[in-house]
């Protein structure tokens, strides 16, 4: 059966390299009808941040991702946060030295900082020099009689090439010339991520990892242990990076990296999930918007590249406009609320402010959008000062369509949406003034915008009283 995990560290916010690490898992664990596991990696207990496990649930449930397993959930293989399975690691790393694959290592902080610093002054790549590996069994029993501090490193076999297959990269081959000796079980009895993950995948009965690129120099290691285990591998697939627009690494000091950060600011989830998807991986043809369902069954390790993803902001906008634009009114309403609440405006009748929504719903980008767009409505009187406006109402075509407007928009009962379209005909009519030379004034006069919403459902929203106000400020600017 296909088993794929996503497992994070309680570290922070869900990154969104994380995010696209567990979309990826789960389309291909949902379309090969298997299983997604969500796995907690807490085993480094100096980095944890309170809160972060909910967060991290909390994301991935918003994102539409649905664990099969995991902390709360439940199943067989648990459990799944690390730090509730420490005798296993203890388990597996006894049967590591027993076989001779793992030694004891009493080098203090002090020893290995000298020891990096010796080598920097060779011009030599910083390394465990492997001092420990070879002490006589009688001097180890000692130092354990003892309670001297260590911690159990595996050995790296020495002039080796390890050959590993990945799905996206083909085989990777790196020489153990360059590792050294890994850390696997710590001096504070917890076990690194390198004998962690391996564990875990094998007794989860992992059948992919999906995981970033940063993972290729651990590969060799983890490759190594699965065989000294005499265990099978899973088939792994390194993703490529995630780039800023000027190609360097996607960081925080350059923009947003948390999912929580894009949630907050009014993206919505399946918007973010279709752009998150298309980092890296893409399908033969020109399709861009995919349901979730789409992704599932179009998904394909074979179709994401090698190079690295630039993670366009823009694109994220349109796309997230176009998800807007398909919510029918009352999806749109009931997710504008938050940000709407946040406003001034938030007291004015519920009826108008669910047109308003309707009507600017083709001009959001993200729903916060929606916090700029209500002074156009609930302001009584805007000021008038955009240069450029101002000088077109100044022209004399201009004023003849307001004035005419307003003389005829005095006899109306009422302005709705039928009966503003009819003015506008007759105006024209009055004036032969058409087209852009008709329309553009009264957009700007009434709402004080070049471009917007459509002006027969402002003009209906504003009503006759607040559209002749509109045109008298304009007529006296």
């Amino acid at each position: 059966m296909v088993r794929l995990r996503f497992a994070p560290s309680p570290t922070g916010y869900l990154h969104v390299g994380g995010l696209r690490t567990a979309l990826f898992s789960y389309l291909f664990a949902k379309q090969q009808g298997g299983a997604f596991i969500f796995r907690l990696e807490d085993t480094d207990q100096q980095r944890l941040v309170e809160g972060s496990e909910d967060n991290l649930l909390e994301m991935m449930h918003w994102a539409g991702l649905q664990m099969d397993e995991g902390p709360g959930i439940g199943g067989e293989f648990g459990p799944y946060r690390q730090s509730e399975r420490l005798p296993i690691y203890h388990q597996y790393s006894q049967q590591l030295l027993d076989a001779g694959h793992a030694y004891h290592c009493f080098c203090t902080p002090e020893i290995l900082e000298e020891m990096r610093n010796a080598q920097k002054a060779k011009g030599e790549a910083p390394r465990y020099d492997g001092r420990c590996r070879h002490l006589a069994a009688d001097e180890v029993q000692q130092k354990l009689s003892g309670k001297a501090g260590h911690v159990i490193r595996m050995k790296i076999p020495e002039n080796e090439t390890v050959l590993m297959s990945d799905l996206i990269r083909g085989t990777v081959a790196i020489e153990t010339s360059q590792l050294d000796d890994q850390v696997l079980i710590k001096a504070d009895g917890f076990p690194t991520y390198h004998l962690a993950v391996v564990v875990d995948d094998h007794l989860m009965e992992i059948s992919h990892v999906v995981r970033g690129e940063e993972w290729l120099p651990s590969f060799p290691k983890h490759v190594l242990l699965f065989r000294y285990f005499n265990w099978e591998a899973p088939k792994f697939a390194h993703l490529p990076l995630i780039l800023n627009p000027d190609r360097s690494k996607l960081s925080k000091r350059q923009g947003d990296v948390a999912v929580e950060d894009y949630r907050q600011q009014g993206y919505l989830p399946q918007a973010l999930v279709n752009f998150i998807a298309l980092l890296g991986w893409n399908t033969s043809d020109d399709q861009e918007i995919f349901s979730m369902e789409e992704l599932i069954e179009k998904f394909s390790f074979d179709r994401i590249g090698k190079s690295g993803a630039v993670f366009d902001r823009e694109k994220l906008n349109w796309m997230n406009q176009q998800y807007l634009k398909d919510l029918n009114s009352g999806d749109l309403f009931e997710l504008l609320a938050p940000y709407i609440a946040e406003t001034p405006y938030r007291d004015e009748e519920n009826s108008q402010l669910r047109k308003v929504s309707e009507v600017v719903q083709s001009r959001l980008t993200t729903l916060a959008d929606i916090k700029s767009k209500l002074a156009l409505f609930f302001e009584d009187k805007p000021t008038l000062n955009d240069a450029h406006l101002i000088e077109v109402l100044h022209e004399e075509s201009s004023r003849i369509v307001l004035n005419e407007f307003k003389q005829q928009a005095g006899k109306a009962e009422e302005m709705t949406v039928e009966s503003f379209l009819a003015l506008m005909k007759s105006v024209q009519k009055a004036t032969g003034i058409k087209g852009k030379n008709l329309w553009m004034p009264m957009r700007f006069a009434i709402t004080l915008e070049e471009h917007g919403p459509e002006l027969p459902q402002v003009a209906a929203i504003f009503g006759k009283e607040k559209c002749l106000r509109m045109i008298d400020q304009a007529l006296e600017s």
